[in-house]
């Protein structure tokens, strides 16, 4: 009977990462810690974005007459109109709309929070865990999805800001060591 051997290092040695590019801590390529980090940036904008769009109505998604400041909801709108017909949750999002001026604030300030969290890398836990539950909520609003009965794109972003925490992409193009150095490495403010 043979001793079991050690199991292969699947991880390349500080002269294979050399010559490849990759990072031994993690076995990836070293190129994918900014790419992350600019996957996070371009996330981020994306609800800053909507943010801006609907308080002043730039007229992209949002008409400038249907605006917050003008007197515009963001969430009656999508829950009335965009909610296709045959949603199993109707009731939850008319319960959502009557509850107006509370819907639109919360909606309001999550898109700004998560957007700048994102963007500056600084709060990700917080930021991921409001980001998935808001594209998760978006889904289930979206629900049956048009082209595909399983997935939309608001399920693939969820799975997006999981991902970018996942691999720390905060620490990269951001203030995220700075900040972990202010609030702890394993605060939930991380």
């Amino acid at each position: 009977m043979t001793a079991p051997t050690a199991p292969r290092n699947l991880h390349p040695t500080d002269s294979t990462a050399a010559l490849t590019g990759t990072d031994e801590r993690r076995g990836v390529a070293s190129w994918m810690f900014p790419a992350a980090g600019v996957l996070r940036i371009l996330t981020g904008f994306v609800f800053l974005w909507a943010f801006f769009d609907k308080l002043f109505g730039l007229g992209v998604g949002t008409e400038p007459g249907k605006s917050v400041l003008n007197g515009g909801s963001p969430t009656t709108g999508f829950l009335t109109h965009a909610v296709p017909a045959g949603n199993p949750l109707t009731g939850v999002w008319n319960a959502l709309v009557s509850i107006n001026p509370f819907t639109d604030i919360l909606f309001m300030a999550g898109l700004l929070g998560i957007g700048a969290a994102l963007m500056l890398g600084i709060g990700m836990k917080v930021a991921t865990i409001s980001g998935v539950a808001m594209y998760l909520f978006m889904a289930l609003a979206a629900y049956p999805f048009g082209t595909n009965p399983f997935v939309d794109d608001h399920v693939l972003m969820a799975l997006v800001l999981i991902v970018l925490l996942g691999v720390g992409a905060q620490d990269h193009l951001g203030f995220g060591r700075k900040w972990a150095q202010i609030v702890g490495e394993d605060s939930w403010l991380r």
